[in-house]
């Protein structure tokens, strides 16, 4: 099952990312010194280890391992999910692989299973998102169900709903979280409720989840808001109190932004079944620390896949007028954000809830022993340790802690559910801490082989990511790698 999606054979190396082959083995990459004079010699011998497997590749471009590359691909361009791949990829990583089932434990709006079902293949994710499982089966709906005329008659009824000037009962009424007060203009919100009136009480059951896909999916363009990074930024006109004041320019009124929406997915409609309609993909709600030890062993060849990286990045946060549009309260915020994949500073560790859940296994041992073995990310924590009183926020030691143990139970469960000789593809990004450079790329690519996989390639990106910018302005400017993984299940 090799696979060469254009890298080279031997590792193409970039000035200041890998060292060369002649270099001294002793010489620390600058990506790897400690600005606080800590020890780095567990990194540099992980990187040592894998440095003949990692690559530079000149195809894998921004564009192609972020959602840009979906901006204009039917269906898939109806929601901005940033933190998503193209399919692009996916069709790339897939052609020289024979494999039937691809899952992907961190689906997203599901790119890879909607695009394997759309190659003839059986396509499984597992979202813990909700906003992202109602986008996917938005898209499969209509990538099966061509009936172009009645959903073009049902959106048109759905438009002039929201724009007639009717009261509705409270309960069709935007449920605001404290984060999302003040977010619409109230003509924006009265049309709101209308249009949820109408998908409740007269639309047609089965356009019922692509009609409010259509609605959640232009709540930002609607808004005071515009998704920034890790945070929602805030024009002036919302009456907040803010530090910074946004200018978002012209704001359309819903039933206008609804309308190009809707329109946009009438016309996409005749392109999804050839994308997407080959097969139907299963799509499972929850996390895939709960949800994947419900598939069956050997179950899938290949995982295609991009977790969350370990950056802070606050998924109910960026989301939150999605997640409230959705009924979401203040409590399930929090619930959701603790279940997610720990990568914030709120998150609590999930050690004694795996170890109830797996009722100490076999599997979640050996991940656990793989955790603790991992000299080159205890290296770095150690110090993080030390410089606890200096850090911005003290918890990011918890952050990282928890990423990497719930990581290693992850890809347990990848080796038990993949076949012998499956493959598994993972986008991911290496982190920097208080000037600690945390290998992620080689750390996970450890756990791997430790839990029963052999490391084929790790493709680093032509271009890499600075660092924060608080810590750029102390420690200089440091690129970090974006790779894609290449591991192979052992026979």
């Amino acid at each position: 099952m090799g696979v060469n999606p254009s890298a080279p054979t031997e590792p193409a190396v970039r000035a200041g990312s890998l060292p060369v082959r002649s270099a001294r083995r002793d010489a620390i990459p600058p990506s790897l010194q400690s600005p606080h004079g800590g020890p780095v010699q567990a990194r540099m011998a992980l990187h040592h280890r894998f440095a003949a497997r990692m690559a530079v590749n000149p195809t894998f471009t921004r564009r192609l391992i972020s959602y840009q590359g979906n901006k204009d691909t039917p269906g898939l361009r109806w929601f901005r999910y940033k933190e998503g791949f193209s399919a692009q990829l996916i069709r790339r990583l897939l052609n020289p692989v024979q494999a039937h089932c691809v899952l992907d434990p961190f689906a997203g709006i599901g790119t890879a299973p909607l695009t394997a079902c759309g190659l003839g293949r059986q396509g499984v994710g597992i979202e813990i998102m909700p906003i992202g499982i109602l986008a996917a089966q938005g898209i499969a709906a209509l990538a099966r169900w061509q009936d172009r005329h009645r959903f073009a008659c049902a959106a048109r009824e759905l438009v002039r709903h929201a724009e007639r000037k009717q009261d509705v009962p409270e309960v069709y009424r935007f449920r605001h979280v404290p984060i999302t007060r003040h977010a619409f203009p109230l003509p924006t919100e009265e049309a709101i409720a209308r249009a949820n009136a109408f998908i409740a009480e007269r639309a047609d059951p089965l356009l019922a989840p692509v009609l409010r896909l259509a609605c959640m999916s232009v709540l930002e363009t609607v808004s005071f808001t515009r998704k920034d990074g890790q945070y929602l930024r805030w024009d002036h006109r919302s009456g907040r109190s803010l530090r910074a004041k946004m200018e978002k320019g012209p704001i359309p009124s819903f039933a206008d932004a609804l309308a190009c929406r809707l329109a946009e997915m009438e016309r996409d409609m005749a392109a999804l079944p050839a994308l997407f309609g080959a097969a139907c993909p299963t799509l499972i709600a929850g996390s895939c620390l709960e949800r994947l030890r419900l598939l069956e062993t050997g179950s899938c060849d290949a995982v295609i896949t991009s977790p969350p990286y370990a950056n802070r990045y606050d998924y109910t946060r960026t989301y939150a007028l999605e997640l409230a549009y959705l009924n979401y309260d203040q409590d399930e915020f929090r619930t959701l954000r603790q279940a997610l994949l720990s990568a914030t500073v709120e998150n609590k560790s999930k050690r004694t809830w795996l170890t109830t859940l797996y009722r100490n296994a076999t599997l979640m041992q050996d991940a656990f022993a793989a955790y603790d073995a991992a000299m080159a990310l205890h290296e770095p924590l150690a110090i993080l340790r030390a410089c606890r009183a200096e850090l911005s926020n003290p918890h990011v030691i918890r952050l990282v802690e928890n990423y990497f143990l719930e990581s290693a139970v992850v890809i347990a469960e990848l080796g038990r559910v993949l076949r012998p000789g499956g493959t598994v593809f993972m986008v991911n990004d290496n982190v920097q801490y208080h000037g600690e450079h945390i290998p992620v790329d080689l750390i996970l690519s450890s756990f791997a082989e430790r839990l029963g996989f052999r490391c084929r390639r790790i493709w680093i990106l032509p271009r890499g990511k600075g660092n924060a910018s608080q810590q750029m302005g102390r420690f200089g400017r440091r690129e970090l790698r974006k790779c894609v993984y290449h591991w192979e299940r052992a026979g």
